[in-house]
């Protein structure tokens, strides 16, 4: 069962991030689909920041293609596949290792070819004619829990 989330702006996204966090629990995988500039990134550093602190400095990792972040009772790992060319290239950034211990934010999980994590929620961000809309699919131990803000 889906949910869709009408985003108003870049505070609906993060704010939408923000009420997730919340919800996170060690070995969960968050899946951000969408197009370039969809708020992928945006929803990302809301859920971080929820779980860091305000002030924690979230960039995209595009070029480092992972960030790390200590929770207070879990570590976070903040994954942007968009420059791999194959999925393999993924078991050398640590994706299992990061869901051992901790939780992963995936941005393109697309780029895994399949191998997604069990226990996820897939997040697919859409522009259209009234802004962008979230739908929120759940997976695995994400079935059940509340997903509304």
């Amino acid at each position: 069962m889906s949910l869709d989330i009408r985003l108003a702006d870049a505070d609906a996204t993060e704010a939408l991030g923000a009420a997730l966090a919340g919800r996170l629990r060690p070995g969960d995988a968050v899946c951000l689909y969408g197009p370039l500039g969809a708020g992928k990134t945006t929803l990302a550093r809301g859920l971080i920041r929820a779980l860091t602190g305000p002030d924690e400095e979230v960039p995209s990792p595009t070029f480092t293609l992972v960030q790390l972040y200590e929770g207070p009772d879990f570590p976070v790992s903040h994954f942007d596949l968009y420059r791999l060319e194959s999925a393999g290239e993924a078991d050398e950034l640590g994706l299992d290792e990061a869901l051992e211990d901790g939780a992963a934010l995936i941005e393109w999980p697309q780029r895994l070819g399949g191998r997604l994590p069990p226990d996820r929620l897939d997040i697919e961000i859409a522009f259209d004619a009234e802004g962008r809309l979230a739908r929120l699919t759940p997976h695995g131990a994400w079935k059940g829990r509340p997903l509304e803000p």
